[in-house]
C-alpha cells in the first residue's frame, strides 16, 4: 500500500520547486544545489529525498511550471471573460518561457533524447490549454473564427527567443495586448 506523502513534506517540496524556480531563472542550470536547499531553508537531504539530482530538480521544476500553466487556463476560464481569460493566461506563458530558456537546454543536456518526450508531452498540454481558451473566445464572439491559437504562443515565444536584452519581457507582455487587440473581430 502506498503512503500519501505526508502535508508538511508536500510543502516543503513545493517551496523547493519555486525557490529552484527562480535560482534557475536568475542565476542558470547549474547554480549549486545546497545554495537552492539554504534559500529554501531545508537540509541537502530534504532537497535530496524530494530530488536525487540535478535532473530531476530540473525536470520537477520544468513540469510543474507546466501544470501551473495548464491549471491557470481552468482558473481563467472559469473567473474571467473569455478575452481576459486569453490575455491573463498569454501573459503567464511569459514567465513560463522565462524558466524554459534556462531549464530546456539543461533537460536536453542531462535526459540526452528523453527530454523529447517531455517536451512533445507538456507541449501537447500547453497547446490544449490555449486551444481551450481561444474556442471559448471564438464561440462567444470575442475573437475570430480564423485566429490560430498556436499563431499567439509562437509570436510570443518568438519574441523571448530573439530578444536581445534582459528587458524582453516588456517587449512580450506588450505583443501580448497587440495579439489580442489584432484577433478580434472586425467593426
Amino acid at each position: 500500500m502506498d503512503k500519501k506523502p505526508r502535508a508538511d513534506s508536500l510543502r516543503n517540496r513545493e517551496h523547493i520547486l519555486n525557490i529552484a524556480r527562480e535560482a534557475f531563472t536568475t542565476s542558470g542550470a547549474s547554480v549549486s544545489l545546497d545554495d537552492i536547499a539554504k534559500k529554501a531553508n531545508v537540509g541537502p537531504g530534504t532537497l535530496y529525498r524530494h530530488f536525487p539530482n540535478r535532473e530531476a530538480l530540473l525536470e520537477a521544476v520544468y513540469r510543474s511550471e507546466v501544470a501551473k500553466l495548464c491549471a491557470a487556463e481552468k482558473e481563467f476560464a472559469a473567473t474571467m471573460s473569455t478575452v481576459e481569460a486569453l490575455r491573463a493566461w498569454m501573459l503567464l506563458f511569459i514567465d513560463y518561457i522565462d524558466a524554459k530558456l534556462v531549464i530546456s537546454p539543461a533537460l536536453n543536456l542531462y535526459l540526452c533524447g528523453e527530454s523529447n518526450e517531455l517536451f512533445e508531452s507538456t507541449g501537447n498540454q500547453i497547446k490544449a490549454a490555449i486551444r481551450g481558451l481561444v474556442e471559448r473566445a471564438v464561440n462567444s464572439g470575442d475573437i475570430r473564427e480564423d485566429v490560430d491559437p498556436l499563431d499567439l504562443l509562437r509570436a510570443i515565444f518568438g519574441v523571448a527567443t530573439t530578444a536581445s536584452s534582459a528587458d524582453w519581457h516588456q517587449g512580450a507582455r506588450k505583443l501580448v495586448d497587440i495579439l489580442i487587440l489584432g484577433s478580434k473581430p472586425q467593426e
